[in-house]
């Protein structure tokens, strides 16, 4: 098979030759053993049919190995030449012939510098796309943990609702007097609890 990989003539079939020629090749290996098979199959019939026939299966199956190796080399011989003569004439692009996809560049050459410079330009293009997606990456980060806090607010502010609403039952009005209240409760119950802690450690020492 030919090392060639005919990019070209591959946009054009859809396929490399080299495929269609390893198909056509495969194809041709795939009908020769049916054949052949078929062939054992109809001289295996006849000699049933022959009394006294001293050839045996065997026999017929060697010969017909041998044949169908005879046949294998032989279609090998012949399909080299074969498939040098479809690569180079027959599934061949001229190199004067340009696709339809391709019109453009006969119409706009590039030369090598240019070609150069749009390089440059695609690889800055590609770098400036990866620092816009990592910023809009920090950004909906940035948005999650402003959700976060927006929602921790939202419950402080419960709580604040909640004191104020404690505070008014209690008869203050006013939420520094509830706050300064709640807090005063809550030093009392943590000396309490102080207290508490202090004399179970007396009696574990006692």
């Amino acid at each position: 098979m030919s090392v060639d990989p005919m990019a070209y003539e591959a946009q054009f079939f859809g396929f490399t030759p080299q495929t269609c020629m390893l198909r056509i090749y495969i194809a041709f290996q795939d009908y020769l053993f049916e054949v052949t098979q078929a062939m054992e199959q109809v001289i295996l019939k006849k000699l049933d049919g022959i009394p006294g026939c001293e050839i045996s299966p065997v026999q017929i199956r060697k010969c017909t190995e041998k044949f169908l190796g005879f046949m294998k080399g032989r279609f090998d011989s012949l399909f080299g030449k074969m498939e040098q003569l479809f690569l180079q004439l027959v599934l061949r692009i001229p190199p004067n012939v340009l696709l339809p996809e391709d019109k453009a560049q006969e119409m706009h050459p590039c030369g090598e510098k240019e070609f150069q410079l749009l390089q440059r330009e695609i690889e800055e293009l590609q770098e400036r796309y990866k620092t816009e997606a990592r910023a809009q990456q920090a950004l909906l980060a940035e948005l999650e943990e402003q959700k976060i806090v927006q929602a921790k607010l939202r419950q402080t502010l419960a709580l604040f609702d909640e004191l104020e609403n404690a505070g008014r039952d209690q008869g203050t009005s006013d939420f520094r007097e509830s706050l300064a209240f709640l807090v005063q409760n809550s030093r009392k119950l943590q000396n309490i609890r102080d207290s508490v802690e202090r004399e179970g450690k007396r009696l574990k020492v006692s």
